[in-house]
């Protein structure tokens, strides 16, 4: 029995033969968007264990600062000059484009490295710890962005790869069926046809001689 539910008759066949290219071009289309998702991705990965890597290493080394700043002055002092400090870094961001994704590529500008606390009351931890901050914003806005595009790689990876099942594994194979079907209906069909047109004309020219 047919797979897909179409008559069967020369004209299905053909749309249905039609249709097959059809899903078998977009099966190769979405094939070759796999394999470059697949290499964007891996390389995606690849920068964001890099970043990642770098700014754990700037964060470790301001986190050190800051502990001792705490240790010399206290938590509440170290509050208090927290709360007073001056200038924000600019962050920017652009996007790029592939295969209809938007990838955010951000980067961030933490300004002049300059004493941002007063002299009395506050260790010099304390700039240390803000100046090493800043210095870690930079990688902080590239890993955030790089996490952005690898989850977004991934979502349309995903999306793609069902895509490819679907076609691959229910579209194509039903079609092949059917067509086969169809095929071998519309050939055992035209046998018939021809063996009743035997039998017609030999009795027409039987009952010609009588």
């Amino acid at each position: 029995m047919p797979i897909l539910d179409v008559p069967p008759t020369r004209t299905a066949l053909l749309a249905l033969r039609r249709q097959l290219a059809f899903a078998e071009e977009g099966y190769s289309l979405l094939d070759r968007k796999r394999e470059l998702l697949l290499l964007e991705l891996a390389e995606y990965r690849r920068r964001a264990v890099l970043s990642r890597r770098g700014l754990e290493e700037r964060l470790a080394a301001a986190f050190s600062a800051l502990r001792e700043a705490v240790l010399d002055a206290g938590s509440a002092a170290v509050d208090r000059a927290a709360l007073g400090a001056r200038g924000a870094a600019e962050v920017t961001t652009s996007w790029r484009r592939l295969m209809g994704l938007r990838l955010p590529e951000s980067g961030a500008s933490p300004g002049p490295e300059r004493p941002a606390f007063g002299p009395g009351g506050t260790p010099a931890a304390a700039d240390e710890a803000r100046r090493l901050f800043l210095r870690a914003l930079p990688l902080l806005a590239e890993a955030a962005a790089l996490d952005t595009a690898v989850l977004r790689l991934s979502r349309e990876l995903s999306r793609t790869q069902r895509r490819c099942n679907a076609l691959s594994k229910r579209v194509i194979p039903d079609c092949r069926q059917t067509i086969s079907f169809l095929a071998a209906s519309l050939e055992e069909r035209e046998r018939e046809y021809f063996v009743l047109l035997k039998l017609i004309r030999a009795r027409l020219r039987g009952q010609a001689r009588t």
